[in-house]
């Protein structure tokens, strides 16, 4: 009978390699009271407008602006529990607690006992973006826990066992169908791997470790990973790859914005008393864990990803956040005296406060325009009016004569406005709405027989050339203030498309 042997290790464990018991007890206090406050305030406000775009959407392996596991949670979510704000928030609520476990196993991983479990429980679970992401179903909000699981899992592999290189593939073939974006973090840990690992250690009677990447384990986990995610890559391939369009045209939108944001975006990641924790973390991993210095390199990496691509901010916080599980160690070491400990619960405290008004909505709607909370984040904005919208719209459609109104169509340039009058047009009696925006554009023109649209855009001029006629009947105003995309925007009726909807619908294509 063959006998065979367990993977070899990556080398004795020293005495502060030992992981120390799992502290359920400030961590399943931190949980209790998250899932308490996140549910709280979950239905304050009202949907974002990439929410009532996941109900949009209809089944599929993919679209072209996202893959599909956050419309597919949004969907059947509804469809078990209702079609709800409240039920739609549930698993960002539940990405968000999972995260907070995560993280805190990351700090334990690291030699992190009780305080320090504690530390990163509490001060991530109650940060600034991981409470916004948290409170919001986004394609980011299955990030806060996909990317630090994969961390994780490495690490193990890393320290420990090189078998936890199959559950970082599978975990990472699993966020494939959230976003394609965490090839960039795989590519980030194999730079590392290759630049940072330490060849030869600094006591010459110590063998240095073996090289991960020798090993045939994280080719493994790499099959794994193409393996589960193989449907929505195929889908990709076999539609153009439409993820690298859509990449390339928010770094068109956003680029300038995003390159000059990015660098204060990592203060404010968590928020900045927090900060110098997370860089703590940095120094420590580098001086004090050689074999774990790739995700030194690996920050760095998803920083220049993040300027290159000039798409969006938050690329690196998956980084971040386990950098910050890395610094709790060290500062929970350090906070061995009554004073200290003081200290370190009162920056986590300050820190908290500011995030939880900043990141949550606690302040209430009538007064958010005028506070510097509705400018600082844009979720709050993207949250407000929506019924007020439609109502709004409904008002210009029933003053339409009869004969118009039973061939009118809803017109939206984005997919929040498109969202927003398919969630509640119903009541108001609305016909259907099309939009040229992302996926929608895919789901095709309105019939022939639409020879009127009303038409919500903020450039009512543009319009005047799609159409025999187009007169501005209405405007939208959320009634409290907030400056958001849709403030102000007119409601035209528009009438007769200019060589029929074939002709016209091309020109309304928009990816961004």
């Amino acid at each position: 009978m063959a006998v065979t042997s367990a993977p070899p290790s990556p080398g004795p464990a020293r005495a502060d390699d030992v992981r120390p018991a799992i502290a359920w007890g400030p961590v399943g206090a931190a949980l209790l009271v998250l899932g308490a406050l996140l549910t709280a305030t979950s239905t304050q406000y009202g949907y974002h407008r990439d929410e009532l775009y996941f109900r949009m959407l209809e089944p599929a392996w993919g679209y072209l602006d996202q893959p599909p596991l956050t419309p597919w949670l949004a969907r059947t979510f509804a469809d078990l529990f209702g079609d709800t704000l409240l039920v739609m928030r549930i698993p960002a609520t539940l990405a968000h607690l999972a995260a907070v476990v995560v993280i805190a196993l990351v700090a334990r991983e690291l030699g992190g006992r009780s305080g320090a479990q504690a530390l990163a429980a509490w001060g991530y679970g109650t940060a600034a973006i991981p409470l916004a992401f948290g409170h919001t179903l986004l394609t980011s909000s299955l990030d806060l826990v996909v990317w630090p699981a994969v961390l994780l899992c490495v690490i193990r592999a890393v320290q420990r066992d090189p078998r936890w290189w199959l559950a970082a593939g599978l975990v990472t073939g699993i966020a494939l169908y959230n976003k394609l974006l965490v090839v960039a973090l795989l590519g980030g840990i194999v730079l590392g791997l290759l630049v940072a690992w330490p060849w030869r250690t600094s006591r010459t009677s110590e063998a240095a470790p073996r090289w991960p990447l020798a090993a045939p384990w994280p080719w493994a986990g790499a099959g794994i990973a193409l393996l589960v995610g193989l449907p929505n890559v195929v889908y990709q391939a076999a539609n153009g790859w439409p993820q690298l369009a859509m990449g390339a045209a928010l770094g068109e939108n956003n680029g300038a914005e995003v390159r000059a944001e990015m660098w204060l975006f990592q203060v404010l990641t968590l928020g900045p008393p927090l900060a110098l924790v997370w860089v703590v973390g940095l120094v420590w991993i580098w001086r004090r864990r050689p074999a774990l210095r790739f995700l030194v390199v690996t920050y760095p990496v998803l920083l220049a990803f993040t300027f290159a691509a000039g798409s969006q901010t938050y690329y690196a916080a998956g980084v971040l956040s386990v950098l910050f599980a890395a610094g709790c160690v060290p500062v929970a070491a350090w906070a061995r005296t009554v004073w200290r400990r003081v200290a370190v619960v009162g920056v986590v405290l300050l820190n908290a406060v500011s995030c939880l008004v900043i990141s949550l909505p606690l302040v209430p709607v009538e007064e958010l325009g005028s506070t510097p909370v509705a400018e600082i984040n844009s979720s709050a904005q993207d949250a407000v009016g929506w019924p007020e919208y439609v109502r709004q719209i409904a008002d210009v459609h029933a003053a339409l004569p009869a004969p118009d109104q039973e061939r009118a169509v809803i017109l939206t340039q984005n997919y929040g406005e498109a969202g927003a009058v398919d969630r509640f047009g119903a009541e108001h009696g609305l016909p259907p709405v099309y939009s040229g925006h992302n996926e929608l554009w895919e789901y095709g023109p309105p019939p022939a027989s639409a020879t009127v649209a009303l038409v919500v855009t903020e450039d009512p001029g543009a319009w005047s050339r799609g159409f025999a006629e187009c007169t501005v009947q209405g405007q939208l105003d959320n009634g409290v203030d907030v400056d958001n995309e849709e403030q102000g925007a007119s409601i035209l009726v528009c009438r007769d498309p200019a060589g029929g909807w074939d002709a016209l619908w091309p020109e309304l294509r928009h990816l961004d």
